[in-house]
């Protein structure tokens, strides 16, 4: 029996990182749709949201099925408890990517992003696809180094992000109140899918040390 609920719990990290690998499926396809005017690949990367919606509910019902009939304490108890946070952070990403997708899909046949800030933005999509990648090698394996390392990526996006800002702000910027509004929110989605894939490493560091990054890092 014990055995079958170990087995359970590590199904539950596997789930979790076949999600985030249809998450940074999501976030290319996204980005893609956005950089070319591709109205084609925008609707996949929106249809296939429904799967990732789909995979989180089956995370949770295992999770809740262990609660309840397990009655789980200390360490597993902290993974259930983990994993169902982890899953609910992976699921804003995808709906983050859908974000994305939706604006380019908006601007077809025309682009979203001027050239003035492409670099900055497919800068920003660059990072964002790796840090998802990251994670989600972090989730199989586990690695307590390779999570607090993410933090550090993230100041990156930061910077990017700041430099976004700078741009779309610019006395020479000659591309309208549309596109600005584009860039600017385009900003905050990378950024926050940045920002929940070090949500999700950070649980992956409470899983394995009972600590918090803010403990660990002391």
């Amino acid at each position: 029996m014990r055995d079958a609920f170990r087995d359970q719990l590590d199904g539950m990290f596997e789930d979790l990182a076949s999600i985030c690998a249809d998450v940074e499926a999501s976030v290319r396809g996204a980005t893609a749709a956005l950089l070319t005017g591709d109205a084609t690949t925008a609707e996949r990367v929106i249809s296939a949201d429904a799967d990732i919606d789909r995979a989180r509910e089956r995370v949770e019902d295992t999770a809740f099925t262990l609660l309840s009939l397990q009655q789980p304490v200390a360490g597993d108890l902290r993974v259930i408890v983990s994993a169902l946070r982890m899953v609910s952070e992976l699921e804003r990403m995808g709906d983050l990517s859908v974000h994305v997708a939706k604006i380019a899909r908006l601007r077809t046949p025309r682009t979203a992003v001027p050239d003035q800030v492409r670099p900055t933005v497919v800068r920003m999509a660059e990072v964002a696809e790796r840090m998802v990648g990251d994670v989600g090698r972090i989730i199989s394996t586990r690695d307590v180094e390779a999570a607090l390392e993410l933090g550090r990526v993230d100041e990156e996006m930061d910077r990017l992000r700041r430099r976004s800002f700078t741009e779309l702000l610019s006395e020479d910027w000659s591309h309208g109140v549309e596109a600005a509004v584009d860039v600017a929110l385009l900003g905050r989605y990378y950024e926050r899918i940045a920002d929940h894939a070090v949500s999700v490493a950070n649980r992956v560091v409470f899983v394995v040390t009972g600590q918090h990054r803010r403990e660990v890092d002391a």
